[in-house]
């Protein structure tokens, strides 16, 4: 009696070829989450690393001239472009050899600096924000940055009398004439009487954003905040739906800084747009009036925005932060009493 052959399968069944694919997609949608959180995470350090090194530069420029930079430097009654802070810092970040080849007696558009105002500084970029590219605008093509400074809770600069806001790191105006040196700055430490650690520095914001501008309300000095978005937009201007934060060297508000006026990615419809800024004059020393601004803290972090603190610290401020903390935060000496776990 012979005994019958056995079969050997050479291949899988229908089913279990399926059951296989279905284990593997499985294991797929388990993995691209846990990929994207990871990268996220590693996104957001890098951004927080790059907060802490324009931190400790700006106390480094104190430690050297004894104040803390400008949020720019403006000519009293004249028409030149101020250079932002995070150029005026550039020695302190390791790149000394890049300012020198600036010249900032002049505007950041003459024909001096033109060739060199589109240099993109990687320690000026955040790693989360997919637009960051070049902007030509005419003769001129600009790179962007993430990081600028608080200006202020709303009120910005007066080109009457050359004062900025009530923040640590204010725009300031200087008498002089067109190449004239800038101003090195105003405000020294013991100006910031809330205390270093309870007074914001430098924040992240999203590059090509739109912005309401030049409208010219508020034109008088001494007007509140808005209390909504909708009030802000409400005083108008011309729309910008791609050009807010593209000019990296270009120190006014709605290029290289933000406002307390509202937390946190807050939300400013204009239209079909949802991340509006607005600024009622852009700073100059022969504008025709005051600039208020609400120009907002955002970020592509989920849940907030990644912040420096006059202290040098570093710290991740949720979108649920409460307005009055928040614009408690942004100024030098408002005397608010601040907890440690307001946000």
């Amino acid at each position: 009696m012979h005994a019958t052959p056995r079969r050997i399968r050479l291949a899988f069944t229908l089913i279990e070829l399926l059951v296989v694919i279905a284990i593997i997609a499985v294991l797929i949608g388990l993995l691209v989450p846990a990929v994207q959180k990871v990268r996220d995470a590693a996104a957001r350090a890098h951004c927080q690393n790059n907060l802490k090194q324009i931190a400790l530069a700006i106390h480094s420029y104190q430690s050297a001239l004894g104040v803390y930079p400008p949020a720019g430097s403006f000519v009293n009654g004249l028409d030149r472009k101020s250079f932002s802070l995070p150029m005026v810092i550039l020695p302190y970040m390791e790149q000394e050899s890049l300012q020198r080849l600036y010249t900032f007696t002049e505007s950041y558009e003459s024909p001096a600096n033109i060739p060199y105002i589109n240099t993109k500084i990687a320690s000026y970029i955040c790693p989360s924000d997919p637009n960051v590219k070049e902007r030509v605008d005419g003769i001129f093509t600009y790179h962007p940055v993430s990081y600028g400074p608080c200006m202020g809770t709303w009120f910005v600069y007066n080109p009457t009398t050359g004062f900025g806001g009530d923040t640590a790191l204010p725009a300031v105006g200087i008498r002089g004439v067109a190449s004239s040196r800038p101003s090195p700055g105003t405000v020294r430490p013991a100006f910031i009487t809330d205390g270093l650690s309870n007074t914001l520095a430098v924040s992240e914001f999203k590059t090509f954003n739109p912005y309401l501008r030049d409208g010219g309300n508020p034109s008088a000095l001494g007007v509140a905040p808005p209390a909504t978005p909708a009030d802000a937009v409400a005083y108008g201007g011309a729309f910008k739906p791609d050009s807010g934060h593209t000019e990296g060297v270009d120190a006014r508000v709605h290029q290289v800084g933000f406002t307390t006026t509202f937390p946190p990615n807050t939300q400013m419809v204009s239209g079909t747009f949802t991340t509006t800024d607005f600024t009622s004059m852009r700073e100059n020393g022969n504008a025709a009036g005051p600039t208020y601004a609400a120009v907002t803290a955002r970020s592509y972090h989920t849940g907030g925005v990644n912040a420096a603190l006059m202290d040098g610290s570093v710290r991740f401020f949720s979108d649920a932060v409460p307005l009055g903390t928040w614009r408690a935060i942004g100024t030098r000496a408002g005397g608010e009493v601040v907890p440690g776990d307001a946000y």
